[in-house]
């Protein structure tokens, strides 16, 4: 039995993984909020975003927090094509929880169906990163902290759904991001609990690739990606300040046109294209 060692690196890791999960998340959810002001394509580009922020954002959680993983007794590689699926499948399967959330029409459905997307993409996302991982040795889990580990990622992303699309508000979207964050990282070291490992001592040179050569370098491009693209939906206008822009503009024309209704609809349309250059 090989002794496992998660936080090889001290607390860096569990720290900085945690702040990763927070940001994707926090920018996935400020994005589907988004994504329900809007309509047409800008609706759709605001969903893409979301759904590559959360799925980017705990692929890189995972992998961080992987990088303070070590084995007493045998090296670690990473299965380069297995883990680069592991990242296009949480993106996927994370998106499509997402789109359910963002097209629903019913408020309910939409956070119950996209908690279960997103919940098992998180999952899904765990375990085939799991299965790049070569030592010397196999690597078994027990079954009861597996169905532990997938039960709080669906509960905890269905949770941050509730809270971002139901009830409404910054405060809450950062909480939402923070209990998303946690979320992740419990259920990311319930489902390392799960594992056992049995070495098989072994001279033998690994196939895959060292995570410092290849899990760092890929965390460190997606980590600036998720800190860039939060700057940018930070700072870009909201629908609302779009609209009040569009509103001093259309006063004019308000002012000319004769029927009550049609302000309103060149009112929506403004907004629309306004929120549609945003996105």
């Amino acid at each position: 039995m090989g002794h496992m060692d998660h936080f090889s690196a001290g607390w860096v890791t569990p720290v900085l993984s945690y702040v990763m999960a927070c940001v994707g998340s926090a920018l996935g959810l400020r994005c589907t909020v988004r994504a329900l002001d809007a309509a047409g394509a800008s609706k759709r580009n605001w969903l893409l975003l979301g759904s590559f922020a959360i799925g980017s954002g705990i692929w890189t959680m995972h992998f961080v927090a992987m990088m303070g993983f070590g084995v007493a007794g045998t090296p670690i590689r990473y299965d380069v094509p297995l883990t680069v699926l592991s990242l296009v499948m949480s993106i996927a399967v994370v998106s499509a929880g997402v789109f359910t959330a963002g097209y629903g029409r019913s408020r309910v459905t939409s956070v119950v169906l996209g908690g279960l997307g997103t919940g098992l993409g998180v999952s899904a996302m765990h375990y085939t990163g799991m299965a790049a991982l070569n030592l010397h040795g196999t690597v078994d889990y027990d079954a009861l902290l597996v169905v532990a580990s997938v039960v709080i990622a669906v509960v905890a992303a269905t949770a941050a759904l509730t809270l971002t699309l139901v009830v409404r508000g910054p405060v809450l979207t950062v909480v939402a991001a923070l209990v998303m964050g946690l979320a992740v990282s419990t259920m990311h070291y319930t489902a390392m609990f799960a594992v056992h490992v049995t070495l098989a001592p072994s001279s033998a040179e690994l196939p895959g690739a060292t995570p410092t050569a290849f899990l760092f370098p890929l965390a460190v491009v997606l980590g600036s990606f998720l800190f860039l693209a939060s700057a940018y939906v930070a700072l870009s206008p909201t629908g609302k300040r779009a609209e009040s822009v569009a509103g001093e503009l259309l006063r004019e024309v308000e002012l000319s046109t004769a029927t009550p209704s049609e302000p309103a609809t060149a009112s929506a349309t403004v907004s629309a294209t306004a929120t549609a250059g945003i996105a």
